[in-house]
């Protein structure tokens, strides 16, 4: 692989982008070495394998990821998504800038991400269900309301967020609805969850517009993707 191929792959690397960002932050801030290098490094990177019983009787074994990049401001908080492309790399960078976000905006949260490696548009409702409380099962030692919150991301829904609950408070002998968030109504879940971060692209929009002077009426917009957060953008602008 040339130069510019190297230099591509590692555009597309999403830790590799992170950390470019993040040097030139930290450059800007005149950050000591010692002090990047906190930052910079992931508190924990949990890696799981995640043996699960099928619909046709067969074992299969998922992998599971769960990165802690820090929780020096408060709980790890972010979502678990399930895709056939996940990877460490991407959790950890996602873990991070979670991290970074609730930093500046100033939420008493660390950053996390978790995901597993699956498809589950080729998986039943009760593989999916399986797989999540695996996967909640054998980190129920990371979870919880002062350490470690997970929430819904690519994949991942209400439904994925009340098996964890349900797991873990098993897990717990007690019941605890604050060790998720995204979860559904009935179980203490906020209303406008689901909308809440397409909602805040569009405050984002609409902030942007303002400081160049620019108006949406009659405007054109392009999303890219349509899934929970795009469609919902789309909705509202």
């Amino acid at each position: 692989m040339g130069a510019e191929g190297a230099n591509s792959q590692k555009e597309l690397n999403p830790l590799a982008n992170a950390e470019r960002q993040f040097d030139m932050a930290a450059a800007k801030l005149n950050l000591p070495e010692g002090i990047k290098e906190i930052i910079k490094r992931p508190r924990r990177a949990t890696i799981v394998s995640l043996p699960v019983a099928m619909d046709d009787g067969t074992l299969r074994v998922f992998t599971g990821y769960r990165v802690q990049h820090s929780i020096v401001r408060g709980p790890a908080k972010g979502g678990i998504r399930y895709h056939p492309d996940v990877t460490r790399e991407e959790v950890e960078a996602l873990a991070a800038w979670m991290t970074w976000k609730c930093a500046v905006v100033n939420i008493p949260f660390g950053g996390g991400k978790g995901g597993v490696v699956c498809d589950p548009s080729k998986m039943s409702k009760g593989e999916l269900e399986r797989l999540t409380r695996r996967y909640a099962a054998d980190l129920s030692d990371l979870f919880g309301p002062e350490s470690d919150v997970p929430a819904p991301d690519v994949n991942t829904n209400e439904q994925v967020m009340a098996w964890i609950v349900d797991t873990y408070s098993m897990h717990e002998r007690r019941t605890e609805y604050a060790v998720v968030t995204g979860k559904p109504l009935d179980v203490g879940g906020s209303a406008g969850r689901r909308e809440a971060t397409g909602r805040g692209v569009l405050f984002c929009v609409l902030g942007a517009c303002r400081h160049l002077g620019m108006s949406l009426n009659g405007a054109r917009v392009a999303v890219q993707g349509f899934g929970n957060v795009e469609s919902v953008s789309a909705d509202l602008i």
